[in-house]
């Protein structure tokens, strides 16, 4: 009889197990797919979100809540209580849009995927110096897009998502890494660059394949 009682209440656990609550956003994920996936509208996905100002700019390992059970009218009594510790999610950084950063973490993705992670911080660093340089653009936006000066651009990879590791590099170059590429404005590939002009540049530090330059 004991067995048939633990064996009953495994069963009726199953049964009755709640839906989870919320979704960690993984690469290539969209507030679309997540709605889709989830059997609710994007409307309700978004009102659901508050804290996401934007449906289409969302980052790898943020939460997105995705039941419809909980609701800000419900009692108190009735709202589910919130995990511990939720994963971490990419920092703002005081002076950067979210754009930007993600616009950033994504041509860092195009430009040194297969490259070494202090390669990814160094190329970040680069863009970030060229907004600082009275030579180039003052926007991050503006030095990315600046007509022929990054491959991704010209060839639509900077349209896809970033990676974990680029938007982890993308934060550590704006903060405490800042100066990793000190004085850098260029980098390239010598072993398969078209154009040598940078041949004659003097060079800061060779990371990976990627040889940097002022």
């Amino acid at each position: 009889m004991k067995k048939l009682i633990s064996a009953l209440t495994v069963v009726a656990s199953l049964l009755f197990a709640s839906p989870a609550l919320a979704h960690t956003v993984k690469s290539g994920d969209t507030m679309t797919q997540i709605a889709k996936d989830h059997h609710i509208s994007l409307q309700e996905l978004s009102r659901l979100n508050p804290q996401i100002k934007n449906i289409d700019l969302i980052y790898v390992g943020q939460t997105v809540n995705t039941s419809k059970s909980v609701d800000a009218t419900d009692s108190p009594e009735m709202v589910a209580d919130p995990p511990e510790k939720e994963p971490a999610q990419p920092e703002i950084i005081v002076g950067y849009s979210e754009y930007e950063i993600n616009l950033l973490a994504r041509l860092v993705r195009a430009e040194a995927e297969s490259e070494p992670y202090q390669g990814k911080v160094a190329v970040a660093c680069v863009v970030l110096n060229r907004v600082d340089s009275s030579a180039f653009p003052n926007t991050i936006k503006e030095v990315i897009y600046q007509k022929g000066q990054f491959q991704p651009v010209r060839n639509g990879e900077i349209n896809k998502p970033a990676d974990v590791d680029s938007i982890k590099a993308v934060n550590e170059a704006l903060k405490e890494k800042r100066n990793v590429a000190a004085g850098s404005l260029f980098f390239y590939n010598p072993a398969i660059a078209t154009s040598r002009w940078l041949d004659s540049r003097a060079t800061t530090l060779e990371i990976g394949h990627h040889v940097f330059k002022k």
